[in-house]
């Protein structure tokens, strides 16, 4: 699919999407737990989808509506020898651990980049745990068996925390009573502290948090979180911050706009946004009705995004109409990503007359508002075709994105949420459903 963006100045109101790291956690734990679970305000992403037909593939029974998920669960009991996971990386790294909880063989497969990418950790610990695995060198498609045992483990959480996540989650359905993972050098704490919300929230075994660098499964959990019974209430999906990121760097530059449903509470790493967008002198306010911002003179800016690397994109797009140059951190978070982001951004950013220069594990960019149009490309990566539709709202003439289907992976109504704000948004050969 190809997107055409003119410049354009937007206006208006919009509510951010739902989050694909809250519904996918909230699809494992109701898999995982005893009886139904609700689930509201759910995604409607590929990411998403692929986890609904994965914990389905895993013997959980769901009813779809438009507002809410019923799933009714009875913990691990495949209905099927061979999983596929899409394209999300969180998918894959989550629900391995949990599908080794079955003790039959299980292939696990995925699409796109995500067969590329490397998945070396399953081969380090799974057979510490009792699990059998074998990969295609280090990558998919791979077939294990379990049932997962749990023990004390240590691993090596500077990669990626969604191996993690999946663990925890595993052991408290396992079970597991004076255990620990032990974890050496964490990134995306903040993700961790989604993982247990919502653990806690389904009445999974919650273990006990020592600095993020053990946790601790004791024996007498069931006293504090009764196990069974229907979940109370329901739980409702967070809106994605991640997704939100971009509409907020396009309202900053292609403003005014109010973006409502974001939660300043959460547990998400991506919140953050709104600390740089500060930093940045945007002219952001916070009100009880939503996030407002409009254009400003905008300054450089520094930003760490070793623990929020989903940042990189809407931020270099920020960057480039600030004044001077721009540094963030955390490099090298972006090479197993649906692509090598440091490198689509640079080549296709670049394209639009924005230099960026890599330096060590640091992304220098030089801002000064002069965005030319061009022909890109997503890379087929979700946040590469958001990147450039952002960036194109105040580029000298039309921009093309090639790929631009990518989107679907996260945040389908990008292109549909842009136009209701005012952009000269045009998909040939595709016709607006909203309309």
């Amino acid at each position: 699919m190809i997107a055409l963006i003119q410049p354009s100045k937007l206006s208006g109101i919009i509510t951010a999407p739902s989050s694909k790291s809250s519904m996918q956690r909230a699809c494992a734990a109701a898999l995982l737990k005893q009886g139904k679970s609700i689930i509201r305000n759910p995604g409607q992403s590929n990411d998403d989808k692929a986890a609904l037909d994965i914990i389905q593939k895993l013997g959980a029974g769901v009813q779809v509506s438009s507002d809410e998920i019923i799933v009714n669960g009875n913990g691990v009991h495949p209905v099927e020898s061979e999983i596929n996971c899409g394209e999300s990386g969180l998918g894959i790294r989550m629900f391995t651990p949990i599908i080794a909880l079955s003790n039959k063989e299980i292939t696990i497969t995925g699409e796109g980049s995500l067969m590329s990418r490397p998945m070396n950790f399953f081969d380090t610990f799974f057979p510490k745990l009792g699990i059998s695995i074998e990969t295609n060198e280090g990558k998919l498609p791979i077939k294990i068996k379990g049932p997962l045992k749990p023990t004390t483990i240590e691993v090596d959480g500077s990669m990626s925390s969604q191996f993690i996540t999946g663990l925890l989650m595993a052991y408290s359905s396992a079970g597991a009573k004076g255990v620990s993972i032990k974890v050496r050098d964490l990134k995306s704490k903040p993700y961790i502290d989604l993982t247990l919300g919502v653990m806690k929230k389904f009445r999974m075994n919650v273990p006990e948090n020592r600095n993020y660098e053990e946790f601790i499964f004791r024996s007498d959990y069931s006293k504090v979180f009764p196990v069974g019974g229907d979940l109370e209430g329901a739980y409702t999906v967070e809106s994605d911050w991640s997704s939100a990121a971009f509409l907020l760097v396009a309202g900053s530059i292609a403003g005014p706009i109010t973006i409502r449903g974001l939660d300043l509470t959460s547990s998400q790493a991506d919140k953050k946004i709104v600390d740089v967008l500060m930093s940045a002198n945007a002219a952001i306010a916070i009100e009880a009705k939503g996030i407002k911002i409009r254009p400003a003179k905008m300054n450089a800016f520094e930003f760490d995004a070793t623990d929020c690397p989903d940042l990189f994109p809407p931020l270099a797009v920020l960057a480039a109409y600030c004044n001077g140059v721009s540094t963030l951190y955390g490099v090298h978070r972006l090479v197993s990503k649906e692509s090598n982001r440091a490198i689509a951004l640079q080549e296709e950013l670049g394209k639009m007359g924005i230099r960026i220069e890599m330096i060590d594990d640091e992304m220098k960019i030089y801002g000064d508002g002069d965005v030319k149009s061009a022909n890109v490309h997503s890379h087929h990566d979700h946040r590469i075709a958001m990147t450039c539709a952002v960036a194109a709202l105040k580029a000298k003439g039309e921009t093309v994105i090639e790929s631009a289907e990518a989107i679907n992976k996260s945040y389908p109504d990008f292109f549909w949420h842009l136009k209701k704000l005012g952009a000269a948004v045009s998909l040939p050969h595709k016709n607006f459903l909203h309309e």
